[in-house]
């Protein structure tokens, strides 16, 4: 849900200065280093066909070429997700429709079930809300992806229906649960663990 992002984001400051940071994990961007990290986190069927974008297998290639992209377009907002400085996940936010950016997550098989993505979601959606002047944010999961769902759920985030979706893992489309959260009700639960700005 990360990739080809053509609409440059109202982007207020360079995003390689500065980390977010949570209770227990660091979101950063990736670097070329991270590439094989993530290639052996991506590279599951199980994590590929509840992703809209992600190919599989998914190769060390596949990362580079990522994290490539990543690098030279300053209108992505990807961070990688660590855990005590290993990488667990990916998040961010697809600007693809400037009106309505979407929130975009994954985390590696070996941490389901920890509470990572809701902790990383939160603290994407606490910068998208806090640094752009956007209304709403929007958010999707398969309608056989119940833990995601969860997630965004925990996060605010309200069922506005159901459409179809390409899977590229599959290479066919899938119905998808589609959600959207509201600078209102996202105001009203700031009370969760808030993310801090870390400059480098």
């Amino acid at each position: 849900m990360l990739q080809d992002m053509p609409i440059p984001t109202p982007l207020l400051r360079d995003r390689r200065l500065f980390a977010l940071e949570t209770e227990r994990l660091t979101l950063r961007k990736p670097t070329q280093a991270d590439a094989r990290g993530i290639a052996a986190l991506a590279n599951d069927r199980r994590i590929a066909e509840m992703a809209r974008r992600l190919p599989y297998p998914y190769t060390l290639d596949d990362a580079i070429r990522f994290v490539e992209a990543v690098a030279g377009d300053s209108r992505e907002m990807v961070f990688l997700v660590e855990h005590n400085h290993v990488p667990v996940g990916v998040t961010g936010v697809d600007w693809s429709e400037p009106d309505a950016p979407e929130l975009g997550y994954w985390v590696g098989v070996d941490y389901w079930g920890r509470g990572f993505a809701t902790e990383a979601a939160r603290a994407v959606i606490d910068y998208a809300f806090e640094e752009y002047n956007i209304d709403y944010m929007v958010s999707g999961a398969r309608v056989i992806n119940p833990a995601s769902r969860n997630v965004l759920e925990k996060c605010g985030f309200q069922w506005t229906g159901v459409e179809l979706h390409r899977i590229r893992a599959l290479g066919s489309s899938a119905p998808i649960d589609r959600f959207r959260l509201s600078r209102g009700v996202w105001s009203s639960l700031k009370h969760w663990n808030r993310a801090a700005r870390r400059e480098r």
